[in-house]
């Protein structure tokens, strides 16, 4: 056996090495003595390999154990380990000579060799994992104290500064005379044409539409009491008037034998809305149903929104006569007109539009 298979794969000395008189010889037949080379066992170049028979005549004389083998004679290169070279021939020496085996390990280092051929190769010995989390977590912290450092010292240096002025208004200078006009230079008053509310803060029953000659006619001019009491559920309008601004309300009625009619101005303090055209919608809405007209009515000439109906079908109770109805809703500015007109006898749409219309023109 080589002693050179004794290694390990890294090139380091096997577990145990085998004693010298148990190696094999180099060769089957004995490698003649080279010619001027000393005979002795002292000179071979170890104590495994003897190169002549006087070589072996000594080995047989040595100790049980191998000398320790000379540090200087370990190969150098791992590699080349299990490939034997020839030495180099001495002077006169044949050419077919034995190369010396490599020298025997030192039986004192054999159990660390055996520790060390039992580690794993350091090359291709999977890595532990890399701890990505608090990397992550240290840059995520730093990125908000930046953003949040940046916006602290943006807004500072912004509160730091002083205001920018505002433009001037393009207004040079006031449309009306900083002084009161003398006497007699001021301007005329705006007409009825150029102002609806010339109209219509005076004495409101004087826009109310004439009564037919021969009737008498009587006027009112009232409040929001007035004017709640007038529907079925009087509390509930009587806040929601007054959450509209409602400001009075000028009624004027007459009877001509058993027609009853009744003419209702209904004005609104001027708000963000038009309360005067909300609550005229209102009453419209629900004329369409069953117990009230019971049809669309007809849009009213000289509106946008205004209709008059004329009701289906009239009123019976036993006792009485049978009612018949009509109306008629519209709204100018800050005015919502309302006319009632009742009769036992059928009344035409006619009368209820030609009504409208006169009253229309008084607003």
């Amino acid at each position: 056996m080589n002693t050179a298979d004794s290694t390990d794969a890294a090139g380091r000395p096997g577990a145990a090495a085998e004693e010298p008189g148990a190696a094999e010889e180099p060769g089957a037949t004995e490698a003649p003595e080279a010619a001027g080379a000393p005979a002795t066992a002292q000179d071979a170049p170890t104590a495994t390999a003897p190169a002549t028979a006087t070589a072996s005549a000594t080995a047989q004389d040595a100790p049980d154990t191998a000398p320790d083998a000379p540090k200087d004679h370990a190969p150098k290169n791992p590699d080349t380990r299990d490939t034997p070279k020839a030495p180099d021939a001495a002077p006169g020496a044949a050419p077919d000579t034995a190369p010396a085996p490599a020298p025997a390990p030192d039986a004192a280092t054999a159990p660390d060799a055996a520790a060390s051929a039992e580690l794993p190769p350091a090359q291709g010995a999977p890595r532990p994992a890399r701890r990505w989390g608090r990397t992550v977590l240290l840059i995520a912290a730093a990125a908000v104290i930046g953003v949040s450092v940046g916006t602290a010292v943006g807004y500072r240096i912004q509160a730091d500064r002083p205001p920018t002025p505002l433009p001037p208004l393009n207004q040079p200078g006031l449309a009306y005379p900083a002084a009161p006009l003398p006497k007699g230079e001021e301007p005329p008053p705006l007409t009825a044409a150029e102002d609806r509310r010339v109209k219509t803060d005076g004495d409101l029953r004087k826009l109310l539409a004439p009564a037919p000659k021969g009737v008498d006619a009587r006027d009112e001019l009232g409040g929001l009491p007035v004017y709640a009491v007038t529907f079925e559920s009087k509390a509930r309008m009587f806040s929601a008037l007054a959450e509209e601004e409602f400001r009075r309300v000028a009624i004027r009625h007459w009877r001509e034998g058993d027609r009853k009619t009744h003419v209702r101005l209904v004005q609104f303090h001027p708000g963000y809305t038009n309360a005067a055209a909300d609550h005229a919608e209102g009453q419209r809405s629900y004329m369409t149903g069953d117990g009230h007209a019971g049809n669309d009515g007809a849009v009213l000439k000289g509106t946008a929104e205004g209709r008059y109906y004329v009701y289906d079908k009239p009123n019976r109770k036993p006792g009485y006569l049978p009612l018949y109805r009509a109306r008629a809703v519209f709204h100018r500015g800050d005015i919502m007109t309302d006319i009632w007109i009742y009769d036992s006898k059928p009344i035409p749409a006619s009368a209820i539009r030609t009504l409208a219309e006169r009253q229309l023109e008084r607003l």
